[in-house]
């Protein structure tokens, strides 16, 4: 709570309201002990406008001689559900109080103290009049006299009046002789009905902790307070307090007994930290928390109402074209899955038909599709979507060989691969040796093997669902592209059988080309879970919540820091809720429609523990550690890509390295002494909450980078940028383009392979029917407040266009084959800008979908 100066005869910051209490109209306090009401005073001098003092009571402000006349301009949103709706009792009242001018009242807060007492200026108060209203957003203003001596104006407090909520887009204070104030709000402002708390803006004009001028500094320090909260008590949707939880609300055991999840974010099972809500625990498990039917998010992270609507009216259309396959749940029998592939092409050509037989749903054929309807059938397009497809973050080289598990032997069996050095030799028939191929880097994977090992009898005694540990191997082609060479599927000691594995290759036999292909489909919905689990939300989403929490608890919105993330971390909070509430929660979408079934989040958290660290989040590093590049300082980016034609590498490069550069000049025009980060306390602790809380669970590490100078910084960030722009969107906005159709990307395998334990009718079934089993863009007003950064920006969104235009020349080149071709689609994931629709292009700043 922030704590009113009891100097002052009236603290901006005061919860209490005195008897007979004024609307102050004046500058200064508007002392409460005139006789005179603001709408009395109103109606015998109509010409006096809101804000004007009258020269008959001058003295109470002070002298105004040399006082400049500024005008307030307050541009509100029009919203639905808040101020401004057509619906309630209070609406009608907020109707009223509007007319009289109850609006909002603004409190001018001078950067300067007081020279006489040392203490805070005396604020300039003032109600807002309505004055025009367009389509979406309502102009109010307000007028002031503001002295001379009162200093550069450095926050604006803010008092609504209403009984609503109301979102404020920006404050413009016109009038002074150096230029305009701007304040950028995009805030919702609580009801003082609500709690009595008023709100502060800060101007656009950015300081480190150490340069707060001192008429602010207070403000900013109990801004933050109120932003940390005390970690009590369950949080109401109008606060905007920030702290940590556990992933303790995923279950609902007080439903039933089937749906209790573990607690992630432990010892036992490692993971981020998500926002605390404060809701009571469940009556069965004192561990988990209930569920809620609207889970909290501090009120600013919440979708702007455009947003909100868009997303509601198309989050199922969003789902079932990206994130959910599975259509059988809605249309057919789930356990029997569709029966021949032409009832999936029904969804394409004729539409899902409802059972009033009046509603039509139907799915727009994915450009893949499109372009060849059996691209998902061919192995070189197996190959290509690794390196230009959804998921091209699990692809790594081979530099080890043979193949081996690091899991106990004693669990999970013979810890030697299949996969032999006489299978890889024949595949590559005679070109070179294995121990050649690896020398030279033509052997890669996709290893998936040990992860998800350990829960294949886990996964097998839920109905209708079946796991293999599987590793893919490939070879690099002359020409660039990767030929899958063989498919390992293991499964382990269980039931009192023994270990189990098989490789598969591609072959010439009708049968022997079908269990290649069901191999393959295991393999898919591996990469399926994998995706969704660790590359996109374990990895962005997941990961980028501790940073959104650090940074509104540490850094001051004043913060230059804080200004240059805040557009990354857009509405990240409210889609990771949402996600809560029916993606990864407990028989959830996820958990229905993919492999790991109810321990999908149990092998998120494996993930986290085995594979995530701060410093490999980095696109260049994590390259390097997946042996698609080592450092060469005369190559392009510093890097040497072992695969010359990786779509998302070459074009992911660029970006990372845009990017870096719009950092380095923000980060050095603030810190151009490398002692004042060392000194930074806001930033120091920003960095120390996210590594010791936020990612506790590897608060340890010996990996997290240290943070002692601006390149430190400038990396640290450039790391959190690109994970939320760059890296999501490669795993994001691809989505339709290849699962929206859904056997090139099978998201659940229902069956066996027939030679794990063979039947007569099994086979017989498969024999006869073997395809039925393969299933499954401007500137901040921050920003734009400081000529150079300013500068640096424009260069920035610059560099973007060329990207744009060498990721085109790119796609045209019909020497890059995993990007040019009969056929394929050209890979524009990376493109910085998109138009509407769904397009497979275009970097969002945040992670927002």
């Amino acid at each position: 709570m922030l704590k009113p100066q009891l100097t002052h005869q009236s603290s901006q910051y005061s919860t209490q309201t005195p008897f007979l209490q004024l609307k102050p109209f004046i500058h200064g306090n508007g002392n409460a002990s005139l006789p005179i009401s603001r709408h009395s005073f109103q109606k015998k001098n109509k010409s006096v406008r809101v804000g004007f003092t009258p020269s008959s009571i001058k003295a109470v402000a002070g002298s105004t001689e040399k006082a400049t006349s500024v005008k307030a301009i307050v541009t509100v949103k029009l919203t639905v559900g808040g101020f401004l709706s057509n619906l309630g009792l209070a609406r009608g009242i907020d109707d009223i109080k509007d007319v009289l001018g109850e609006t909002l009242q603004l409190e001018l807060v001078s950067t300067e103290l007081d020279p006489k007492t040392g203490l805070e200026k005396k604020t300039i108060k003032g109600y807002v009049d309505k004055t025009s209203q367009a389509e979406d957003e309502v102009k109010y203003e307000s007028s002031f006299e503001v002295p001379a001596e009162f200093g550069e104006v450095g926050a604006i407090l803010v008092e609504n009046e209403h009984y609503k909520e109301m979102f404020i887009k920006d404050i413009v204070l016109s009038g002074f002789s150096n230029g305009p104030v701007n304040i950028n709000c995009n805030s919702w402002i609580h009801s003082k009905k609500d709690n009595p708390q008023k709100r502060v803006f800060f101007a656009n004009k950015s300081y480190l902790p150490s340069q707060t001028p001192n008429g602010l500094k207070r403000l900013r320090e109990e801004e933050l307070k109120i932003l940390r909260g005390n970690g009590q008590g369950e949080r109401k949707t109008f606060e905007r307090v920030y702290d940590y939880d556990v992933y303790n609300d995923l279950g609902n055991p007080d439903s039933s007994a089937n749906l209790k999840r573990p607690v992630l974010g432990s010892k036992q099972h490692p993971y981020p930290r998500r926002c605390r809500t404060g809701c009571p625990r469940t009556k069965t498990d004192p561990l988990s928390e209930e569920r809620s039917s609207s889970v909290y998010v501090p009120r600013d992270e919440c979708f702007s109402e455009v947003k909100q609507l868009t997303f509601s009216a198309k989050a199922v259309y969003s789902v079932l074209h990206a994130v959910v396959p599975s259509l059988e749940t809605a249309i057919i029998d789930a356990d029997l899955g569709f029966p021949f592939f032409t009832e999936i092409d029904k969804l394409y050509n004729e539409g899902a038909i409802s059972d009033t037989q009046e509603n039509v749903l139907k799915f727009e054929t994915p450009e893949t599709m499109d372009r060849d309807k059996f691209f998902w059938f061919r192995d070189a397009e197996f190959g290509r979507q690794t390196l230009a497809g959804l998921n091209p973050y699990s692809i790594r080289l081979i530099t080890e060989w043979p193949l081996k598990s690091k899991l106990d032997p004693k669990i999970y069996g013979p810890p030697q691969s299949a996969i032999t050095t006489e299978i890889i030799q024949k595949e590559i028939g005679g070109i070179m040796t294995v121990e050649e191929a690896i020398r030279q880097k033509k052997l890669f994977i996709l290893d998936y093997h040990d992860l998800l090992l350990p829960y294949v009898s886990k996964v097998r005694e839920i109905k209708g669902t079946t796991l293999y540990g599987s590793r893919t191997v490939f070879f690099l082609t002359p020409s660039g592209t990767l030929r899958p060479l063989a498919i390992e599927l293991t499964r382990p000691p269980m039931d009192g059988k023994p270990q189990w594995k098989e490789v598969r290759m591609p072959c010439w036999d009708a049968t022997g080309i079908w269990l290649w292909r069901l191999a393959k489909a295991h393999v898919l919905a591996h990469d399926s879970g994998y995706h969704q689990l660790v590359s996109h939300w374990l990895r962005t989403h997941c990961a980028t919540e501790p940073y959104i929490i650090a940074t509104n608890r540490q850094l001051s919105a004043v913060h230059p820091i804080y200004r240059l993330l805040q557009p990354h971390f857009r509405y990240t909070m409210e889609i990771n809720a949402l996600a809560r509430e029916a993606l990864i929660n407990a028989g959830g979408i996820i958990e229905t429609s993919f492999s790991p079934g109810k321990y999908s989040m149990e092998l998120s958290s494996a993930a986290y523990d085995l594979l995530w660290q701060f410093n490999l989040e980095a696109l260049p590093a994590d390259l390097i550690n997946r042996g698609m590049a080592v450092e060469d300082p005369t190559a392009p980016h510093g890097l040497k890509l072992t695969i010359e034609d990786y779509p998302f590498a070459n074009d992911g490069l660029l970006l990372w390295d845009n990017i870096k550069e719009w950092v380095s000049d923000y980060v050095n025009h603030y810190y151009p002494n490398p002692s004042l980060i060392e000194c930074d306390q806001e930033l120091q602790a920003w960095w120390t909450e996210i590594r010791t809380v936020g990612h506790a669970d590897k608060k340890d590490e010996p990996w997290w980078p240290v943070l002692k100078t601006p390149k430190d910084l400038i990396e640290i960030i450039t790391t959190i940028v690109w994970v939320t722009s760059g890296h999501h969107a490669a795993v994001n906005f691809g989505q339709y383009t290849y699962a929206g159709y859904f056997p090139n990307r099978p998201t659940i395998a229902r069956t066996n392979m027939p030679t794990e334990e063979p039947s007569e009718e099994f086979w017989k079934n498969f024999l006869m029917k073997p395809p039925k089993e393969y299933l499954g863009d401007g500137i901040e007003p921050a920003w734009a407040e400081n000529p150079i950064i300013e500068g640096a920006f424009e260069r920035f969104n610059g560099r973007l266009l060329e990207l744009e235009g060498t990721i085109d020349e790119r796609n045209a080149n019909r020497e890059l084959r995993n990007r040019n071709g009969a056929g394929v689609v050209p890979y524009e994931l990376l493109k910085p800008f998109s138009k509407p629709g769904v397009t497979g292009k275009g970097v969002p700043y945040s992670i927002s979908i």
